[in-house]
């Protein structure tokens, strides 16, 4: 199997480092004194999801439109992976991306 050029592995290497980063915030958000903030778990449970699979698919060379969707990359992750299949379950965290950065700006989105 031939490896991808650098600069594709540079890429991939930082889809997983800002992946990551939102799984640790994710793990944090737990251990935190007054209760959990489960919007905000979420959403980072999500972008984490979104990122790996980004990192995937670019490692794999797969074209994607810019999207927050995981049903969308994982559909695009399926067809290089029989392991995508197992995680459709991901999808329900689709609506705590937008529900979670609408509510940083408040009610009503002001």
């Amino acid at each position: 199997m031939k490896l991808p050029d650098p600069a594709v592995l540079e890429k991939v290497r930082q889809w997983l480092a800002y992946g990551d980063e939102d799984l640790c915030v994710a793990r944090h958000g737990f251990s935190m004194p007054e209760g959990p903030p489960s919007r905000v778990i979420a959403l980072h449970a999500q972008q984490c999801a979104e990122k790996h699979l980004k990192a995937y698919l670019v490692f794999r060379g797969v074209d994607f439109f810019f999207t927050h969707n995981l049903r969308r990359l994982l559909d695009l992750s399926t067809t290089h992976a029989a392991w995508a299949e197992q995680l459709q379950g991901a999808e329900e965290l689709n609506p705590y991306a937008s529900t979670a950065r609408s509510s940083r700006r408040g009610p009503g989105g002001q």
